[in-house]
C-alpha cells in the first residue's frame, strides 16, 4: 500500500475551501483518438512512461476524498480518455467509495469519446447513477473534421452509436461539443443534430490554443472570438424558439450559468466566477495540480502520496493560483458585462499574444450579452416575482425557463444549498 499522506498545514489567511470536487485522470493523456485540436495530448512529454493510474493511488485517491470531503463530493473522471482503464478500474473505484465513504452523496461524472462503451458500461452507469460527458461535435461532416483516430478515420458513427446506446439504456447523458473554426460555421445543423439524437442537454467549448509554429498566434483550428459570438447568439436564438409554454425543451451549460448571474446567485461555471481554484486535478502517477488546463509545473501542488488532498486545495500556491482570474487589465475593469464574464477562462487570455492580455473571447462575450440581456433580464424578473408569490419553496417542474440545475449546484430558491439537499430532494 502507498504510504499514509502527511499533513502540512493549510494556508490560514483564506476562506478554507471545502473538499468538494475532484477531476482525476486514470490514463492520463493517452488517448485512442488523435484529435486535431486535442490541447492534453502533449501531456505525455511531462509524464514519461506508462500511462494508467495503480490499485495503490486510485485507493489512495478515492479514501482521501471520502475522508476528507463534507457530506457530499464529485468526482469527474477525464483524460485523455479514461475508458481505457477497463471497466473493471471504475467499479474497483465505487467499491473504494462505498468502502471509506462516512454516508456522503457521491456524484460520478466521465467524459468520453464512447468508442469502448458497450451495453456493459451502460449497465454500470446507470447502476451508480454517472453523468456521461460524451464528446459529439455534430453531424458527420462537422464532428469528422477533427474527430480521427490515428489511422485518420472518422469516429462519428460510433459516437453516435454510443450516444443511441447509452439514451437507449436510460443512462444520464450530456453532449459535449468543441466550437472550433470549422464547427462554428454550423449551429442551426449542430443544434437539430444533437436534438434529433436525442441529446437535450449540450455544452458548446470554445476552442483556442496556441499555433506551435507560431506561438505568438492562435492555432489556425481555434475559434475566433467573431464566429464564436456569432455561434452562441444563433444558438441562443434557437434556444429560445424551442420554448413550449413557457419552458424550454433543451439545455445549453453556458445559458444556465448565465442564467444564474441574473438570477443573483453563483453561476456554476468556473469560467463565470471571480476566482478559479475550487477543485483539484490528479494526475495517474499521483500527481495534484490546480486545474485541468495548468497541467504544468508551476501548477504542480505536490502528490497525493505525500499530502492530504484538502491541504493541497488550501494550499498558498492554490490560493495564488485561484487570485489569477480576478487580476484584470483596465478595459476589463470598466467594462459594464464584467460581472458576468469576469473576464473569462485566464487560459483563454494567453494562447495568443495579440490578445493581450485580455480574453480571446472578448468580443464573443460582448456580441451574446448584448444579444441576450434582454430577454435574460425578462426571464429573471418573472422568476423573482414568482419567488416573492411562491410558498412554499418552488418544485422542480416551477424552475424558471431556461435552467437545468445540477444536482450538486447552488438551489435556485436561494437558501445558500445546493440543489440535492434542498428543492430538489
Amino acid at each position: 500500500m502507498a504510504k499514509r499522506p502527511s499533513s502540512p498545514t493549510p494556508n490560514g489567511s483564506q476562506t478554507f475551501r471545502p473538499l468538494d470536487s475532484l477531476l482525476v485522470k486514470p490514463a492520463g493523456p493517452d488517448c485512442n483518438l488523435a484529435c486535431g485540436y486535442c490541447f492534453y495530448k502533449d501531456k505525455a512529454e511531462r509524464f514519461p512512461g506508462g500511462h494508467r493510474m495503480s490499485h495503490d493511488v486510485l485507493e489512495n485517491t478515492i479514501r482521501q476524498a471520502m475522508e476528507q470531503a463534507g457530506p457530499e463530493i464529485s468526482v469527474g473522471w477525464q483524460g485523455g480518455e479514461p475508458t481505457l482503464m477497463g471497466l473493471d478500474f471504475f467499479q474497483r473505484a465505487v467499491a473504494f467509495e462505498e468502502r471509506y465513504g462516512r454516508g456522503q452523496v457521491v456524484g460520478n461524472g466521465l467524459q468520453t469519446n464512447g468508442l469502448l462503451l458497450d451495453r456493459k458500461w451502460a449497465a454500470f452507469f446507470r447502476r451508480y447513477r454517472f453523468l456521461i460527458g460524451l464528446s459529439l461535435d455534430g453531424p458527420e461532416h462537422v464532428h469528422d473534421h477533427y474527430r480521427r483516430s490515428l489511422s485518420g478515420q472518422g469516429s462519428w458513427e460510433r459516437a453516435v452509436g454510443a450516444a443511441r446506446l447509452l439514451l437507449d439504456e436510460r443512462v444520464e447523458v450530456n453532449a459535449l461539443s468543441v466550437v472550433n473554426d470549422h464547427s462554428a460555421c454550423f449551429p442551426d445543423e449542430i443544434y437539430a443534430f444533437l436534438k434529433e439524437t436525442g441529446l437535450s442537454y449540450m455544452q458548446f467549448i470554445p476552442c483556442v490554443e496556441t499555433d506551435p509554429l507560431n506561438p505568438g498566434r492562435a492555432a489556425p483550428f481555434s475559434v475566433s472570438a467573431e464566429h464564436y459570438g456569432a455561434f452562441l447568439c444563433r444558438v441562443f436564438d434557437l434556444w429560445r424558439a424551442d420554448f413550449v409554454d413557457g419552458r424550454p425543451t433543451t439545455s445549453i451549460r453556458f445559458f444556465d450559468s448565465v442564467f444564474y448571474l441574473y438570477a443573483g446567485l453563483t453561476a456554476p461555471e468556473c469560467t463565470l466566477r471571480p476566482e478559479c481554484g475550487t477543485y483539484l486535478v490528479v494526475e495517474h502517477n499521483g500527481d495534484v495540480f490546480a486545474c485541468d488546463f495548468f497541467v504544468e509545473d508551476q501548477w504542480r501542488l505536490g502528490s497525493l502520496l505525500e499530502s492530504r488532498l484538502v491541504d493541497l486545495l488550501n494550499s498558498n500556491r492554490q490560493v495564488e493560483f485561484g487570485r489569477i482570474k480576478s487580476r484584470l487589465p483596465g478595459r476589463c475593469r470598466d467594462c459594464r458585462w464584467l460581472p458576468l464574464c469576469r473576464g473569462g477562462c485566464p487560459k483563454d487570455r494567453q494562447r495568443d499574444s495579440r490578445d493581450k492580455g485580455v480574453s480571446h473571447f472578448c468580443a464573443a462575450y460582448h456580441m451574446f450579452f448584448q444579444h441576450a440581456d434582454p430577454f435574460l433580464r425578462r426571464l429573471a424578473r418573472e422568476w423573482k416575482a414568482r419567488q416573492d408569490l411562491a410558498q412554499p419553496a418552488p418544485s422542480p417542474a416551477e424552475l424558471p425557463p431556461g435552467l437545468k440545475i445540477g444536482r450538486n449546484d447552488p438551489c435556485f430558491c436561494g437558501s445558500g444549498l445546493k440543489y440535492k439537499k434542498c428543492c430538489g430532494r
